[in-house]
């Protein structure tokens, strides 16, 4: 029975894994010559497969083994990739993702799951077959460009053969050197290096398991198949690579990179991959040293010097060697932390800053100086603590907009239309639980531009344009906030089909005066579509209202631009953490609230700059119209005002209003809380505070005051 935790960890990783696999396969079509792209679908596909062998996991062993073979054939130049195989490997990896799922869920696969496993195993065979692939019109290199030319062969006339077992070969009741020894009889063993890099430590080493790996120097008159076929009863358990006499020296370089993951030399990994014998080295190492004028000289020079390895293939092992090194770096300065203890963090940071602002009221009303001081170094380091502690929770939104690439070439497919994904600001970074909740609106929002936005290539061609049509993804910080476009350079919005069906709706009145983002909004209304006819993906007028809740549910804004002709662009505004912002503190009669200190600009006394104290509307602050609200009036606080008013000016995006309050009380580390369902419908408050007397603060959302705001600022402007 395998641990919980330990079997969480395996689907957490093949998950990563599979996500890797799917970024590759996304773009290996337009990069089929890029080595490292193929070798990054065979090393996320080797990795599942010897994962789930320590697991003892064989329905995942057995489906991986057939598509790790295609993907060797793949990287050795026998097998072609193409867009019909890539298609196949989609298909690969989607089943793996099922099987994994299944794993997560602790359920069996069904029937149909089986049957579609098994078919895509049969798929994957014929490509080992070349007859059985010309017949199904599956790409394969012709034999002559099979034929090693000397200039690109390494100089052996030896088989080389790399053996991995895995850890269940000794519970199947197979013994690794029994094969070694059965080699015997079809050749000659020139030279054998015993790979023990798999080997735990002895307090975590399982003596049922084996661990061990061979590299083989084999002198042999018989063909590959021959030699295959003596690992058949272990080929499930193991991984074999055979590289012919003669072979090209990307084989090699395949071979080096795939070489157990440890700090060796550049000789020693020559001598491991084969292509050097451990004499040849001896003496290579004698040649350095007695070299007078430089005994420090690299000992990739000397080796290509005398002839003993091609320099393609030194490149490949000191590559290999800072890879290594790249490796073990990263891994020392990485652990993995799960996000509900990393939940709780938060927590209890927000609950130790309402603590630490307690005793700072308490000091500052005792006047204890001493005191005083000390909570304000207290309240430096939480606030540290609380950066470190929100940093932990923010990830970059590449991982987001990667996954995107499968969605624009299968619904871009579907429609029969040419369309390429850009993506830019993939490194910006936001709070990991709006990453997880932005998903699914962008999703909508890029199947709603391939169908809509983006015209067939026959009319793209008539307006002018490229027949390829472009779809962007971007990201970027702004204020405080995170924005996220997209856009496209399609046929853009047609204002008065908008406007006309929303009359038609009841919507807006005849005749009604709105601007173009008034009319552009109207798409986020429930039900409101003017597509003509009902698509598999649109048509229905679901989902464009449904994106608006979700985004608003992230305290966030969603407007839109668009140039009829031209292309559309989708805005979405988010703030960069759910948990704890940094806030100014304002006072309205008995009440309080916090307005977040990102959006504030300044603050100003509102009888030096209001023209117009009586109408109350808007202010000339230094040549700029600026509307503003009074918070009294808006949440209808009792009591008289004060003689002195004071406007805190925000600014959310392109938009700046003021909020009239009577007293402003300082900056505050608020600890964001949210409003129960009795209050859903208030669209001005985002949530609430505890401060450290003990009292609720209400965190003003400055966006649902500010489009109340801002419908006042056309009329004024108008």
């Amino acid at each position: 029975m395998i641990p919980d935790e330990y079997l969480q960890t395996f689907v957490v990783e093949c998950r990563e894994l599979l996500e890797q696999m799917e970024e590759a396969l996304l773009i290996v079509e337009q990069a089929a010559d890029d080595a490292e792209i193929i070798n990054a679908i065979f090393r996320a596909a080797h990795t599942i497969k010897g994962s789930a062998g320590m697991f003892g996991i064989d329905p995942i062993v057995v489906f991986t083994h057939a598509a790790e073979s295609v993907l060797d054939q793949v990287r050795s130049g026998d097998i072609a990739m193409c867009s019909v195989l890539a298609a196949l490997f989609i298909e690969v990896h989607d089943h793996l993702n099922v099987l994994i799922n299944h794993i997560a869920e602790g359920t069996q696969p069904t029937g149909e799951t089986d049957v579609h496993g098994k078919s895509l195993v049969e798929r994957l065979e014929a490509y080992l077959h070349p007859a059985v692939a010309n017949q199904m019109e599956m790409p394969v290199v012709h034999q002559a460009k099979l034929e090693r030319e000397e200039s690109e062969a390494v100089g052996t006339d030896h088989w080389h053969i790399s053996l991995r077992f895995g850890l269940d070969v000794f519970r199947n009741g197979m013994d690794p050197f029994s094969f070694v020894r059965c080699l015997s009889s079809l050749g000659n063993i020139v030279h054998l290096v015993t790979i023990i890099d798999a080997i735990p430590a002895a307090d975590r080493m399982d003596p049922e398991s084996c661990y061990l790996g061979f590299e083989i120097s084999f002198s042999s008159d018989a063909d590959k198949l021959a030699i295959e076929s003596i690992f058949n009863f272990v080929r499930s358990d193991c991984l074999i690579r055979i590289l012919p006499p003669r072979s090209k020296i990307s084989g090699y370089q395949h071979l080096i990179q795939e070489l157990p993951e440890e700090e060796m030399r550049l000789g020693e990994i020559l001598v491991k991959c084969g292509t050097l014998t451990q004499k040849e080295l001896e003496h290579v190492l004698r040649l350095q040293l007695e070299h007078v004028d430089n005994p420090q000289r690299p000992i990739g020079e000397v080796l290509v010097e005398q002839h003993l390895v091609r320099p393609p293939v030194v490149e490949a092992a000191l590559e290999k060697q800072q890879q290594v090194k790249d490796h073990k770096k990263n891994e020392a300065n990485l652990i993995r932390v799960d996000a509900d203890k990393l939940d709780e963090l938060i927590t209890l940071v927000g609950e130790l800053i309402i603590a630490g602002a307690g005793t700072n009221l308490i000091a500052r009303r005792a006047k204890m100086a001493d005191l005083i001081e000390s909570t304000a170094t207290l309240s430096r380091l939480v606030e540290e603590v609380r950066d470190s502690a929100l940093a932990l929770r923010m990830v970059p939104i590449g991982g987001t907009f990667s996954r995107f690439q499968r969605v624009v070439r299968n619904v871009s497919k579907e429609l029969g239309k040419d369309i390429d994904l850009v993506i830019s600001g993939a490194d910006t970074e936001l709070d990991k639980t709006v990453v997880e909740k932005i998903g699914d609106p962008l999703t909508h929002l890029v199947r709603n531009s391939i169908d809509h936005g983006i015209e067939a290539a026959e009319l793209r061609i008539a307006r002018g344009k490229p027949a390829k049509g472009t779809l962007k993804l971007n990201a970027y910080h702004d204020a405080g906030s995170i924005v996220i476009e997209v856009s496209d350079d399609g046929g853009g919005l047609n204002k008065e089909k908008i406007l006309s069906k929303a009359i038609e709706r009841g919507l807006v009145s005849e005749g009604a005066n709105l601007s173009d983002k008034e009319i552009y909004s109207l798409i986020f209304e429930a039900g409101f579509s003017t597509a003509d006819t009902v698509s598999n993906l649109s048509g229905r007028g679901v989902g464009m209202d449904v994106v608006r809740r979700n985004i608003q549910g992230l305290r966030g804004t969603i407007d839109l631009d668009s140039i009829e002709g031209q292309g559309s662009t989708v805005r979405i505004r988010l703030p960069l953490t759910l948990a704890i912002i940094d806030g100014f503190m304002v006072g309205v009669g008995n009440a309080t609230f916090v307005i977040p200190l990102d959006m504030v600009v300044e603050c100003i006394e509102l009888r030096a700059w209001a023209d117009d104290e009586g109408d109350g509307q808007y202010l000339n602050l230094r040549g700029e119209v600026l509307p503003y609200q009074r918070l009294r009036d808006h949440f209808d606080i009792e009591g008289d005002r004060v003689q002195r008013e004071n406007v805190v000016v925000v600014r959310y995006g392109e938009h700046k209003a003021g909020l009239v309050v009577d007293k402003l009380m300082g900056e505050f580390q608020t600890v964001i809380k949210p409003l129960c369902k009795l209050f859903k419908g208030e669209k001005s408050i985002g949530g609430f505070t505890i401060l450290g007397t003990g009292e609720v603060a209400l965190i003003v959302d400055v966006l649902g005051l500010m489009q109340q705001v801002a419908g006042r600022e056309v009329a004024v402007l108008g």
